[in-house]
């Protein structure tokens, strides 16, 4: 029977997690943290929390989520992490959407009185404070809430069809959704990362990624501790002390999203550079460009794989060598059958574009919530609908072509925005680029793409745009480019083509208005002599006050 209790509880003295300091680093063996987890599962017990309840944790990446987590799913009940960062409104729909049971703060969460337990007051939620005390994790009920008169219950014993984890779709839109995952379906993730990177007892990995993401809960927490391996664990990604970290430590690889690769190329290396078995790229598309650049600058292998919430994260990646890996591909399926699909969840043969649509026992068993509201993901066939769009060439390695509902459909030429990003990154004085669809009078959608340039590299519309018309059809030109200092991301630097394309409109909007305002009065600048004309600088103040308001 597959639960992480079985998976985890292998006897071992080795290390298995490191949490950094400048003082005295937190060492803890395998053994260690299974009785460190055993003992807070008694905890939990003791203040009445029983099977299929909901437990939320909100923390950065601590030694107190870390042994919360296990602890929760060991006892049979729901751990339900949360961004220590989420606003009050953020923390009550997820608190009442789950209808949770308890959420555990850091120490001093409480007299702070902040988002998270104004949240918990105001949804009925006990709040209990925790924190490690250099021997156990303590656990602290604060606020009973619905707690109150609850007696201790027996410590339980999970099963492989126990919901272990719900973590919440980000989505395209729309509501976000539940989504349950069992220990089966995370056992089978971790099985499956450990097998398609060879993970060993002897490796190590630096976690960048929250532990309130699938990622960095799957493929760098859960996985490294199955795998007999061990993790170094900051509180959160840091570029100024990756390095410091990853060589004091003696990691060989790391897991991340684009973005945190971008800015660590964006650094300072060490010398000499530490040996990196391999580097992995999840979670949004990794752009040749970039891949090309990590490869030659770290001298490692840099594999991609495509993940999701509802596969308890890996589906494809690349593998190791002597097996290809293509730059610009997320790679071959890893552990489950997939298939590319039409719109009746139909077969596409090997080269036709279509749906990507995924089986197997990491799948989740569907979202939470009525089915009248909440739509099912699954085809006739079982198989489940990931919402992205690709094909599969002669050797089975999957390329992506974009989201089904991010395509741009310009008078009904389908075009990619993917391929618009990966296009755009090419070019020598661009940083980060994300393509997406604005309305159009004409062709109902067009192409629009914001621009992040390097730093001391100066780039106008023309120009780049001319850059792009000698590699790409015209159809493909972008109608409107947006410049921004900084690219909108999600709380895991995960780029999202709906958070960018709100934000360039609201830019745009706020510059319309600003237009407006500056030539209220048309004409009349005209009749103005020179020396009584109004100063750009005033022009400039106008548009820079609204623009920020």
């Amino acid at each position: 029977m597959a639960t992480l209790l079985s998976s985890l509880s292998r006897p071992s003295d080795s290390t298995a997690i490191i949490v950094p300091s400048q003082k005295t680093p937190i060492i803890l063996s395998h053994d260690q943290v299974v009785e460190q987890v055993m003992n807070f599962q008694k905890k939990l017990a003791s203040i009445g929390i029983s099977p299929r309840e909901a437990v939320a944790i909100a923390f950065p990446n601590t030694i107190e989520f870390a042994v919360a987590f296990l602890a929760t799913t060991f006892q049979r009940a729901i751990s339900a992490p949360l961004n220590p960062a989420y606003k009050q409104e953020e923390f009550e729909f997820y608190l009442e959407d789950l209808k949770t049971t308890v959420i555990l703060l850091p120490k001093g969460a409480v007299a702070e009185n902040g988002e998270a337990v104004r949240a918990a007051r105001k949804c009925g939620t006990a709040i209990a404070e925790i924190f490690w005390d250099g021997g156990e994790i303590t656990l602290d009920v604060i606020d009973s809430g619905s707690l109150r008169h609850r007696n201790e219950v027996k410590v339980e014993e999970p099963s492989e069809d126990d919901v272990a984890l719900i973590l919440h779709t980000s989505g395209t839109t729309g509501r976000p959704k539940a989504v349950p995952l069992s220990h089966k379906n995370l056992c089978r993730t971790t099985k499956n990362i450990t097998v398609t990177y060879n993970l060993t007892p002897a490796d190590r990995t630096l976690l960048v990624m929250p532990l309130f993401h699938v990622h960095g809960l799957l493929a760098g927490f859960l996985s490294s501790l199955a795998s007999g391996g061990s993790l170094i664990m900051p509180p959160r990604f840091s570029a100024s002390e990756f390095w410091g970290d990853f060589v004091t430590h003696e990691a060989n690889w790391y897991t991340a999203v684009p973005t945190m690769h971008q800015i660590l190329l964006r650094g300072e290396f060490p010398s000499p550079m530490p040996t990196i078995r391999f580097v992995r790229s999840c979670s949004s598309p990794l752009s040749p460009t970039v891949h090309r650049q990590l490869e030659t600058v770290l001298n490692a292998l840099v594999l991609e794989a495509y993940a999701m919430t509802e596969a308890a994260h890996q589906m494809t990646s690349n593998p190791l060598p002597p097996a290809k890996h293509k730059p610009g591909s997320v790679g071959v399926a890893q552990g489950l059958e997939l298939q590319i699909m039409d719109d009746e969840g139909k077969h596409l043969p090997q080269g036709k574009i279509g749906e990507v649509c995924i089986l197997g026992a990491n799948v989740t068993s569907g979202y939470l919530g009525d089915p009248k509201v909440v739509a099912s993901p699954f085809t006739r066939s079982g198989y489940l609908r990931t919402g992205d769009q690709g094909y599969l060439d002669e050797e089975g390695y999957l390329f992506l072509t974009g989201r089904l509902k991010e395509l741009i459909n310009k008078g009904g030429e389908k075009i990619s925005p993917i391929e618009i990003d990966n296009l755009l990154a090419q070019h020598p004085k661009i940083l980060e680029a994300v393509s997406f669809a604005i309305d159009d009078d004409l062709y109902g959608q067009n192409v629009a793409a914001a621009i992040t340039v390097r730093e001391g590299e100066e780039l106008s519309e023309g120009e780049l745009l001319s850059w792009f018309g000698q590699r790409a059809a015209k159809f493909k030109i972008p109608k409107k480019v947006y410049f921004t200092e900084n690219m909108p991301k999600t709380a895991t630097g995960k780029v999202q083509r709906r958070l960018v394309a709100k934000a360039m409109n609201e830019i745009s909007g706020r510059d319309q208005k600003a237009n407006e305002l500056i030539s209220a009065a048309p004409g009349e600048e005209d009749n103005l002599q020179s020396s009584e004309r109004f100063p750009r600088w005033i022009m400039t103040l106008v548009s820079s006050l609204l623009y920020w308001k």
